[in-house]
């Protein structure tokens, strides 16, 4: 389970609706912009989306800044990766557990799960990229690009590693109607306790995060990544919506959860 070192502790708040208390929305970064971009009405409605087909709705892609931290100057290789961005790409299969090397890594007041193998293995300034071509790869891009999208330098992770088109467009739009969470202060309570690999194939990915909030409240929700200019980038649908089927579950079980 997670031990991030974080206060478990109830906030008061519970007579509200889960996903509008300040303790889920402080629990991790992406819980801001889920609120911005519809996913409470998503959760309402029951919607379960998370169909990777979705990510293909936007006009096709032309080439964009290099993905791997490079700042759009450091070339590709012939596969497409940015260059000195390699992987070990053989583990196709859905992972049962979290990596050997994982580690928590600070993002402004939250915690976000890393791999020295998995990746990232590439930090520019907000835009954390080069994950592994696998499953495993899909899952912590999911959480390193949707956690910055909170944060000061939020445009720039939109611009280098979200899924060009429509859905990007409107993403940007309406994130920028909403302040930067603050990048110091009090640390998050709860975070990032699971995840489930929904669907894969090379080309996609759906992802099932589960995060747990004051009171080991648990709350879940979906994400789909697209693999394009050599790594995994956010998918949002057409309207910019980038979560569905917000719901509150009653534990970890079913979950890959994130040890120590």
């Amino acid at each position: 389970m997670l031990n991030s070192g974080r206060p478990r502790g109830g906030s008061g708040e519970w007579e509200q609706p889960f996903w509008q208390q300040r303790g889920w929305i402080a629990s991790a970064g992406f819980l801001l912009v889920l609120l911005v971009l519809g996913g409470v009405a998503m959760a309402t409605r029951g919607d379960g989306g998370g169909d990777p087909a979705r990510a293909g709705a936007g006009p096709s892609p032309s080439p964009t800044a290099d993905a791997g931290g490079n700042g759009g100057g450091g070339g590709k290789g012939d596969d497409g990766r940015p260059a000195g961005c390699r992987t070990d790409d053989s583990d196709q299969a859905k992972p049962s557990k979290a990596p050997k090397d994982f580690r928590w890594k600070a993002n402004g007041t939250g915690l976000v799960p890393v791999s020295k193998t998995v990746g990232p293995l590439k930090y520019d300034g907000p835009v954390w990229s080069c994950f592994a071509h696998t499953p495993m790869g899909a899952v912590l891009a999911a959480h390193s690009i949707t956690d910055h999208l909170s944060y000061t330098g939020w445009r720039e992770v939109a611009e280098r590693q979200i899924v060009p088109g429509a859905g990007r467009d409107a993403l940007i739009a309406e994130r920028a109607k909403v302040e930067d969470k603050p990048t110091s202060g009090k640390p998050d309570v709860g975070g990032y306790e699971g995840f489930t690999v929904l669907s894969y194939d090379k080309e996609a990915a759906t992802l099932m995060l589960l995060m747990r909030g004051p009171g080991n409240e648990y709350a879940s929700t979906s994400v789909t990544v697209r693999w394009q200019d050599g790594d995994w980038k956010l998918a949002p649908d057409t309207d910019g919506t980038i979560y569905a089927g917000m719901s509150k579950v009653s534990d970890s079980r079913g979950f890959v959860t994130w040890e120590v």
